[in-house]
Formats: structure tokens, C-alpha cells, sequence
């Protein structure tokens, strides 16, 4: 008897065979610390006649004049045609506590025609969250990792030019409007809801105050947030900081998340196949135009053309019967690998074992 050993890519990602641990402040996040979003509008000067063509976008040529008007300069009515500036949304996240004086990372985005903010500046903007007050003035050069160069025939761009960012470009003006905890509660939020991580979550709070204070602090608050009583005579910075250090081991559902445009296939840990029979093959259908041309009869008045022999081939691969029984991760991984595919065949696959009622997961499809 002789031995064939085939070895394939291994196209399905999956995690480990047992799910590890992670500290608290990893896979939750304080509500009553929570980070806001800032929102501006300025204008990119510097630029190398990349700029919006301020006939095609009024807004710029707008706040060029208002601009210049309150530096004393009044140009309105003159008809400026410079492309040597942009006009652009600056974005940013503050974080929490933060304190007048840090400096933020800001992102700039053209809103107007410009090909490229390569080489520009932001020119003094202010940053307002949702309630209308300004927490941060954003000013510096742009960075922008795409750009853009044309000929007269061709034109090559890599990445997005018009887009760029300002490493710690915004200074912070106001605090952070961080909300006190209410009747002094914390509310851990979970970034994945699951009761089951929920639960073990609460388990692990409650173990730690009652081993350190001697009170159960933690109450449950359903699958997305568990509810957490400060102690007395213990500062908030260090009751969090213990709370966040605290290792548990999260529950994932039984998932299959398949992106049908790359291929790509990711299978969690708790997928589970019953016992059946799989086999697939592949039918190929070829068809080949060969050109040719049909030459006239002699003094027949004939006219040459070129004509088109068409060949068409249909082939099928054989398949073989295999057995998929998803004991574990492991099992299932390796059943689909010995079957030879590619990702078109096991996503096919896949979907046809979900109809049968064998696969025990949630199928989603990108």
C-alpha cells in the first residue's frame, strides 16, 4: 500500500483551539469615560496649483474673502483665480480627561475639486463637538501617503491625495466634557455584547472586591454593560485600574464571516458541523473563437471577410465523497483542506451545509 501525502494553503483563518484571556479594560469601556468627536472647517493654502479652481467651488473662493477680510485685506469683487488652496472638513476624536494644553492627531479631507492637499498647510481651525463649543484649534502641515502624477496621455495616482493627516496638529482648548459617574456607578460597556461575558465578567469584579473590601460591588445590567458600586475612601483612578487589570476569558458566538470578494473566510472557535457528506466538482466550460478569413472565388465578384470558427469544450472534475464531522474547530479546518478548494468551493460549501441544517453557526456573508 502506498502513502500520498498532499499538502494545500491553508485558506480558512481560525482561531486557537481554546479562547485566551484578556484583561478587562480590553474588551470594555467606561461609559461615564467616553470620547467625543470633533468636526471643523478651514482651508489648505501652499498647495502647488493643486487646489480647488475656485469657479467650480464658490464655497472656497467664499472663505478666502472672509479670511482676508478680517486680516484687514478686502478683496471682494476682484475675482481671485489662484489654485493654491483647498477647502477641507477636519476631523478629530478628543479623548477622555483630557486637559487644556495636550495635542491631538486631526484628519483632513478636500470637499471642493483639488487634486492633491500634498505639500499644503491648514490654516488656524476651529474643532466644536455636538454641543457647538470649541475644544480644539487644529493648525500644521498635511501629510498625504497617496499622490498623484499626470502626462499628457497617462495619469497615475497611488492612494488618496486628497486626504491627509496632522500628527498632534490640534491643541486642546477646553476639558473634555466627561461626565461624573451618577450616585457614584460605574457602567462597564461591552464591546462585543454577550451574556455569557457579561456574567464572567461580573464573577471576576465581584471575586476581587469581595476579596479586597469585602462587598460583591458588581451587579448585572444585562449582556451589554455590568453595573459597578465605587467603594468608599478609594479613588475612582485606582478602583478602575484594579478592575481593568482583571483577566477573564471572553465567550465568542458560533460565527462564519465570509467576504466573498477576497475569498477570505474566518471561522470562530465554537462552530460545530454534524456528520455529513460533502463533494464537489468543478465544471469548466471553454470557448475559443479562431479568426479566419474567406477569400472570393475567382471573377466571382466576391468580397474578402473575416470570419470566426467557434470550439466549445465542457469539462467536469471528479469529486470525491468526504465526511465533515465538525467535532471541533480543528476537524472541521482540516476536513475542508483535504478536499483540495478554493475559497469559491469551500464558501459554496459552506452555504450548502447551512441549508442542509448541519452547520451549527451563523452564517454571514459579506
Amino acid at each position: 500500500m502506498r502513502l500520498l501525502w498532499l499538502t494545500v494553503p491553508l485558506v480558512v483563518l481560525a482561531a486557537g483551539g481554546a479562547a485566551a484571556e484578556a484583561r478587562i479594560k480590553d474588551i470594555s469601556s467606561i461609559r461615564e469615560a467616553r470620547s467625543n468627536q470633533l468636526i471643523g472647517y478651514g482651508l489648505v493654502a501652499g498647495l502647488k496649483a493643486t487646489g480647488d479652481s475656485l469657479r467650480s467651488a464658490p464655497f472656497t473662493e467664499q472663505s478666502i474673502t472672509s479670511m482676508l477680510e478680517r486680516m484687514g485685506v478686502n478683496i471682494r469683487g476682484l475675482g481671485a483665480r489662484t489654485r493654491n488652496v483647498a477647502a477641507v472638513m477636519v476631523t478629530a476624536e478628543l479623548p477622555p480627561f483630557s486637559s487644556p494644553g495636550n495635542r491631538i492627531d486631526v484628519t483632513v479631507t478636500s470637499m471642493g475639486d483639488a487634486s492633491s492637499l500634498a505639500g499644503g498647510a491648514l490654516i488656524m481651525t476651529a474643532l466644536q463637538a455636538a454641543d457647538g463649543q470649541v475644544y480644539a484649534v487644529a493648525q500644521g502641515s498635511v501629510s498625504v501617503s497617496g499622490f498623484e502624477a499626470k502626462g499628457q496621455n497617462e495619469v497615475l495616482t497611488h492612494g488618496v491625495p486628497t486626504a491627509g493627516r496632522i500628527a498632534g496638529g490640534a491643541m486642546v482648548e477646553r476639558s473634555s466634557p466627561s461626565p461624573s459617574p451618577s450616585s457614584g456607578v460605574l457602567h462597564l460597556e461591552l464591546k462585543n455584547p454577550d451574556f455569557s461575558t457579561a456574567v464572567l465578567i461580573l464573577d471576576a469584579v465581584n471575586s476581587h472586591t469581595q476579596r479586597r473590601y469585602g462587598v460583591r460591588l458588581a451587579q448585572d445590567n444585562g449582556p451589554a454593560s455590568v453595573a459597578v458600586q465605587l467603594p468608599k475612601r478609594v479613588s475612582p483612578s485606582r478602583f478602575i485600574a484594579e478592575i481593568g487589570s482583571l483577566q477573564v476569558r471572553p465567550d465568542s458566538p458560533a460565527r462564519i464571516i465570509i467576504d466573498e470578494r477576497t475569498g477570505t473566510i474566518v471561522i470562530s472557535q465554537n462552530v460545530k458541523v454534524s456528520r455529513v457528506a460533502v463533494t464537489h466538482g468543478n465544471l469548466t466550460v471553454r470557448v475559443t473563437d479562431t479568426p479566419s478569413v474567406s477569400q472570393p472565388q475567382p471573377f466571382s465578384k466576391g468580397e474578402t471577410v473575416v470570419t470566426a470558427e467557434t470550439s466549445v469544450k465542457a469539462g467536469q472534475a471528479s469529486g470525491n465523497f468526504a465526511v465533515l464531522d465538525g467535532v471541533d474547530l480543528q476537524t472541521l479546518v482540516t476536513g475542508l483542506n483535504r478536499m483540495g478548494l478554493k475559497p469559491p468551493g469551500i464558501i459554496a460549501i459552506l452555504q450548502a451545509i447551512k441549508t442542509a441544517g448541519a452547520l451549527q453557526a451563523e452564517l454571514v456573508v459579506q
